[in-house]
Protein backbone atom coordinates (compact mmCIF):
# COMPACT_ATOMS: atom_id res chain seq x y z
CA UNK A 1 0.00 0.00 0.00
CA UNK A 2 1.08 3.59 -0.56
CA UNK A 3 0.85 4.36 3.16
CA UNK A 4 3.53 1.83 3.88
CA UNK A 5 5.85 3.51 1.41
CA UNK A 6 5.71 7.00 2.94
CA UNK A 7 8.53 6.14 5.37
CA UNK A 8 6.86 7.90 8.29
CA UNK A 9 6.30 11.28 6.60
CA UNK A 10 3.03 13.08 6.50
CA UNK A 11 1.68 12.77 2.96
CA UNK A 12 0.79 16.47 2.87
CA UNK A 13 3.37 18.37 4.92
CA UNK A 14 6.28 15.95 5.00
CA UNK A 15 6.63 16.54 8.75
CA UNK A 16 7.56 13.79 11.19
CA UNK A 17 5.67 13.27 14.46
CA UNK A 18 2.26 11.87 15.28
CA UNK A 19 1.55 11.11 11.63
CA UNK A 20 4.70 9.00 11.57
CA UNK A 21 3.10 6.52 14.01
CA UNK A 22 -0.26 6.53 12.24
CA UNK A 23 1.22 5.74 8.85
CA UNK A 24 3.41 2.93 10.17
CA UNK A 25 0.55 1.39 12.15
CA UNK A 26 -1.80 1.21 9.18
CA UNK A 27 0.76 -0.99 7.50
CA UNK A 28 1.01 -3.24 10.56
CA UNK A 29 -2.78 -3.55 10.77
CA UNK A 30 -2.93 -4.78 7.19
CA UNK A 31 -0.28 -7.41 7.90
CA UNK A 32 -2.15 -8.66 11.00
CA UNK A 33 -5.32 -9.17 8.97
CA UNK A 34 -3.34 -11.04 6.32
CA UNK A 35 -1.77 -13.31 8.94
CA UNK A 36 -5.19 -14.16 10.38
CA UNK A 37 -6.36 -15.07 6.89
CA UNK A 38 -3.27 -17.27 6.36
CA UNK A 39 -3.97 -19.08 9.64
CA UNK A 40 -7.54 -19.87 8.58
CA UNK A 41 -6.52 -20.92 5.06
CA UNK A 42 -3.99 -23.29 6.62
CA UNK A 43 -6.71 -24.69 8.87
CA UNK A 44 -9.06 -25.18 5.91
CA UNK A 45 -6.38 -26.99 3.89
CA UNK A 46 -5.54 -29.34 6.76
CA UNK A 47 -9.24 -30.07 7.31
CA UNK A 48 -9.79 -30.74 3.62
CA UNK A 49 -6.82 -33.08 3.31
CA UNK A 50 -7.59 -35.06 6.46
CA UNK A 51 -11.28 -35.43 5.62
CA UNK A 52 -10.46 -37.71 2.68
CA UNK A 53 -9.46 -40.69 4.81
CA UNK A 54 -12.20 -41.44 7.36
CA UNK A 55 -14.15 -44.52 8.37
CA UNK A 56 -17.46 -45.38 6.77
CA UNK A 57 -20.48 -43.87 8.52
CA UNK A 58 -22.74 -46.26 10.44
CA UNK A 59 -25.19 -43.77 11.94
CA UNK A 60 -25.70 -40.06 11.27
CA UNK A 61 -27.94 -37.41 12.76
CA UNK A 62 -30.86 -36.50 10.44
CA UNK A 63 -30.74 -33.31 8.41
CA UNK A 64 -33.17 -31.30 10.60
CA UNK A 65 -30.96 -31.99 13.63
CA UNK A 66 -27.85 -30.96 11.71
CA UNK A 67 -29.51 -27.69 10.73
CA UNK A 68 -30.17 -26.87 14.39
CA UNK A 69 -26.44 -26.53 15.06
CA UNK A 70 -25.36 -25.67 11.53
CA UNK A 71 -27.43 -22.50 11.16
CA UNK A 72 -25.91 -20.66 14.18
CA UNK A 73 -22.39 -21.62 13.06
CA UNK A 74 -22.99 -20.43 9.49
CA UNK A 75 -24.60 -17.20 10.68
CA UNK A 76 -21.70 -16.56 13.06
CA UNK A 77 -19.22 -17.11 10.24
CA UNK A 78 -21.12 -14.71 8.01
CA UNK A 79 -21.20 -11.96 10.63
CA UNK A 80 -17.53 -12.31 11.56
CA UNK A 81 -16.30 -12.33 7.96
CA UNK A 82 -18.56 -9.50 6.78
CA UNK A 83 -18.28 -7.08 9.70
CA UNK A 84 -16.79 -4.42 7.41
CA UNK A 85 -19.71 -4.60 4.97
CA UNK A 86 -22.75 -4.63 7.26
CA UNK A 87 -24.05 -1.03 7.45
CA UNK A 88 -25.34 -1.26 11.05
CA UNK A 89 -22.05 -2.51 12.54
CA UNK A 90 -19.34 -1.29 10.17
CA UNK A 91 -18.30 1.69 12.30
CA UNK A 92 -18.91 0.14 15.74
CA UNK A 93 -15.60 -0.85 17.32
CA UNK A 94 -15.51 -2.80 20.57
CA UNK A 95 -11.73 -2.74 21.04
CA UNK A 96 -9.07 -0.11 20.24
CA UNK A 97 -7.14 -0.59 17.03
CA UNK A 98 -3.48 -0.91 18.03
CA UNK A 99 -0.53 -3.33 17.74
CA UNK A 100 -1.16 -4.81 21.21
CA UNK A 101 -4.70 -5.91 20.30
CA UNK A 102 -3.43 -7.27 17.00
CA UNK A 103 -0.78 -9.32 18.83
CA UNK A 104 -3.34 -10.77 21.25
CA UNK A 105 -5.68 -11.60 18.38
CA UNK A 106 -2.94 -13.27 16.34
CA UNK A 107 -1.70 -15.30 19.31
CA UNK A 108 -5.18 -16.60 20.18
CA UNK A 109 -6.02 -17.36 16.55
CA UNK A 110 -2.80 -19.32 16.02
CA UNK A 111 -3.07 -21.16 19.36
CA UNK A 112 -6.70 -22.09 18.82
CA UNK A 113 -6.12 -23.40 15.30
CA UNK A 114 -3.09 -25.37 16.52
CA UNK A 115 -5.23 -26.98 19.25
CA UNK A 116 -7.99 -27.87 16.77
CA UNK A 117 -5.51 -29.44 14.34
CA UNK A 118 -3.78 -31.33 17.17
CA UNK A 119 -7.14 -32.75 18.27
CA UNK A 120 -8.05 -33.62 14.68
CA UNK A 121 -4.84 -35.64 14.33
CA UNK A 122 -5.69 -37.67 17.44
CA UNK A 123 -9.26 -38.26 16.32
CA UNK A 124 -7.95 -39.69 13.05
CA UNK A 125 -10.37 -41.69 10.92
CA UNK A 126 -13.12 -41.44 13.56
CA UNK A 127 -13.73 -37.80 12.58
CA UNK A 128 -16.83 -36.65 10.71
CA UNK A 129 -18.24 -33.24 9.89
CA UNK A 130 -21.76 -34.22 10.97
CA UNK A 131 -22.82 -35.87 14.22
CA UNK A 132 -22.09 -39.49 13.38
CA UNK A 133 -20.94 -42.88 14.57
CA UNK A 134 -18.42 -44.59 12.33
CA UNK A 135 -18.04 -48.30 11.58
CA UNK A 136 -15.56 -49.53 14.18
CA UNK A 137 -15.76 -46.21 16.03
CA UNK A 138 -13.14 -45.77 18.76
CA UNK A 139 -13.43 -43.74 21.94
CA UNK A 140 -10.33 -41.52 21.79
CA UNK A 141 -8.99 -40.55 25.22
CA UNK A 142 -5.43 -39.53 24.42
CA UNK A 143 -3.80 -36.22 23.49
CA UNK A 144 -6.13 -33.26 24.13
CA UNK A 145 -9.00 -35.74 24.61
CA UNK A 146 -7.45 -36.71 27.93
CA UNK A 147 -8.60 -33.33 29.31
CA UNK A 148 -11.66 -32.29 27.29
CA UNK A 149 -14.22 -34.22 25.26
CA UNK A 150 -14.51 -31.63 22.48
CA UNK A 151 -11.05 -30.07 22.00
CA UNK A 152 -11.71 -29.23 18.35
CA UNK A 153 -14.55 -26.92 19.39
CA UNK A 154 -12.41 -25.53 22.21
CA UNK A 155 -9.65 -24.69 19.74
CA UNK A 156 -12.02 -23.17 17.22
CA UNK A 157 -13.67 -20.96 19.84
CA UNK A 158 -10.25 -19.73 20.99
CA UNK A 159 -9.23 -19.04 17.38
CA UNK A 160 -12.52 -17.30 16.59
CA UNK A 161 -12.18 -15.15 19.70
CA UNK A 162 -8.69 -14.18 18.55
CA UNK A 163 -9.97 -13.29 15.09
CA UNK A 164 -12.77 -11.20 16.61
CA UNK A 165 -10.23 -9.36 18.79
CA UNK A 166 -8.00 -8.65 15.78
CA UNK A 167 -10.97 -7.31 13.82
CA UNK A 168 -12.16 -5.34 16.85
CA UNK A 169 -15.79 -4.95 15.81
CA UNK A 170 -18.76 -5.11 18.17
CA UNK A 171 -20.52 -7.62 15.95
CA UNK A 172 -17.70 -10.08 16.73
CA UNK A 173 -19.28 -10.65 20.15
CA UNK A 174 -22.55 -11.77 18.56
CA UNK A 175 -20.64 -14.01 16.15
CA UNK A 176 -18.79 -15.72 19.03
CA UNK A 177 -22.07 -16.31 20.88
CA UNK A 178 -23.55 -17.92 17.76
CA UNK A 179 -20.50 -20.14 17.28
CA UNK A 180 -20.62 -21.20 20.93
CA UNK A 181 -24.34 -21.98 20.65
CA UNK A 182 -23.84 -24.10 17.54
CA UNK A 183 -20.91 -26.01 19.02
CA UNK A 184 -22.76 -26.53 22.32
CA UNK A 185 -25.81 -27.98 20.55
CA UNK A 186 -23.63 -30.21 18.37
CA UNK A 187 -21.56 -31.45 21.32
CA UNK A 188 -24.72 -32.44 23.21
CA UNK A 189 -25.91 -34.44 20.20
CA UNK A 190 -22.52 -36.10 19.86
CA UNK A 191 -22.52 -37.10 23.50
CA UNK A 192 -25.92 -38.78 23.15
CA UNK A 193 -24.57 -40.77 20.21
CA UNK A 194 -21.42 -41.71 22.14
CA UNK A 195 -23.36 -42.79 25.23
CA UNK A 196 -25.60 -44.98 23.11
CA UNK A 197 -22.51 -46.56 21.55
CA UNK A 198 -20.09 -46.86 24.49
CA UNK A 199 -22.43 -46.84 27.50
CA UNK A 200 -20.74 -46.84 30.90
CA UNK A 201 -17.31 -46.44 29.35
CA UNK A 202 -18.32 -43.04 28.01
CA UNK A 203 -20.05 -42.12 31.28
CA UNK A 204 -16.78 -42.73 33.15
CA UNK A 205 -14.86 -40.75 30.54
CA UNK A 206 -17.24 -37.78 30.75
CA UNK A 207 -16.99 -37.74 34.56
CA UNK A 208 -13.20 -37.47 34.33
CA UNK A 209 -13.07 -34.75 31.68
CA UNK A 210 -14.57 -31.37 30.87
CA UNK A 211 -16.67 -30.61 27.81
CA UNK A 212 -14.86 -27.59 26.37
CA UNK A 213 -12.73 -26.60 29.39
CA UNK A 214 -10.54 -29.07 31.35
CA UNK A 215 -12.10 -30.23 34.60
CA UNK A 216 -10.20 -29.34 37.75
CA UNK A 217 -8.73 -32.41 39.39
CA UNK A 218 -8.17 -31.89 43.10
Amino acid sequence: MVLCGLEGHDAVTGNRGASNFVLKYECVEMNAANLVMIFWVTFALVWLLTSVNTKRTEQRAPLPSRLVYGIPVCLGGYLLSNDNHLPWFRSLRLLPSNPAMDAVGLLLTAAGIALAIWARMYLGTNWSSAVSIKVGHELVRTGPYAWVRHPIYSGLLIALLGTAIERGKTIGLLAIVLFWLGFWIKSRMEERFMRNTFGQEYDAYSQATGGLIPRLRL
